[in-house]
């Protein structure tokens, strides 16, 4: 017999919690944040709004259904199911750091603070549970497949994220390595750099729009949905044995870029999750690319 359908809801701790588990009382919070010219209230308010968006959510989980809450910091130790429903509460960021430990589920966006988050991946209002979470199992609603990016060592190590893969230095240190297309064609070439970063149409919106607003960049950008990425090289440095003629550039669904490292040790990690990076040493590739399984957000 097959599993009812669960209701995962990720959520993270407020920043009032956060105050809190510091400073041990309300009232030394709010010292501490007067004494710094802020106030505790809005602090305060803006954690009612997340306790009550989540109360409401709850509530909206049908009676048939199971239920999980697991908190941001607690994905990597999650084991998401087939027949899940994901429901992120919180920000727009909070559903790229759940999108990597996701296989194919709907995830629904619940926006807590509406005017102050962008609303870009949380899209609906609390009260929208009632309706999206039978629709999300029924195939009634609408779906964007928002396109990932990947990356796989030689050692078979992997990697997906919704925004972008940074690869490089974990400090300030200088990264070198290859660079090049993953064709078998085309010669590398030895760079010196602050790192590269590998993104998608959503992670456009961000970090890369940024890097592709410095460098004037001619290239478009792609969009969301768009089976398409786009790479920059941060801060090449030309010498006589490091090149900058490869910078930046795009990525198709078939295409790869693949960088192998001559440094004592860089990192790969992907949506700002330092925590849950990949170690790479001397010798060692990795191939960058359109990732196979996209987040299935509903519209």
């Amino acid at each position: 017999m097959s599993l009812a359908p669960r209701a995962v809801i990720v959520h993270r701790t407020t920043e009032y919690e956060e105050l809190l588990a510091r400073h041990g009382t309300h009232g030394q919070a709010a010292f501490f944040l007067s004494s710094r010219g802020r106030g505790i209230d809005e602090v305060r308010e803006r954690h009612e709004r997340t306790r009550r968006a989540l109360a409401e959510v709850t509530a909206a989980v049908p009676l048939q259904w199971r239920q999980s809450r697991v908190e941001r910091a607690d994905l990597d130790r999650f084991l998401f199911g087939p027949e899940d429903v994901v429901v992120v509460v919180g920000q727009d960021g909070l559903v790229a750091n759940a999108a990597k430990y996701l296989a194919g589920q709907p995830v629904i966006g619940i926006d807590t603070d509406p005017g102050r988050n962008p609303g870009v991946l949380v899209r609906h209002r609390a009260r929208d549970a009632t309706r999206l979470l039978p629709a999300a199992t029924a195939g009634r609603a609408a779906v964007d497949e928002l396109t990932m990016v990947e990356a796989v060592t030689d050692d078979a190590q992997r990697l997906v994220a919704l925004n972008e893969i940074y690869l490089g230095p974990p400090g300030h240190q200088t990264a070198r390595y290859r660079l090049g297309p993953d064709d078998g064609r085309t010669a590398p070439e030895a760079q010196a750099s602050s790192g590269v970063l590998v993104g998608t149409g959503t992670g456009a919106t961000g970090w890369l729009r940024s890097l592709w607003q410095q460098s004037a960049s001619t290239l478009t950008l792609p969009g969301p949905v768009d089976p398409r990425l786009v790479w920059f090289v941060r801060e090449a440095w030309p010498s006589p044995a490091t090149g900058t003629s490869r910078v930046a550039g795009l990525l198709g669904r078939a295409d790869g870029l693949r960088l192998t490292v001559e440094s004592d040790r860089l990192v790969a990690f992907g949506d700002g999750m330092e925590a849950d990076a990949l170690e790479l040493t001397w010798g060692q590739s990795v191939r960058v690319g359109v990732a196979g399984t996209a987040l299935r957000l509903l519209d």
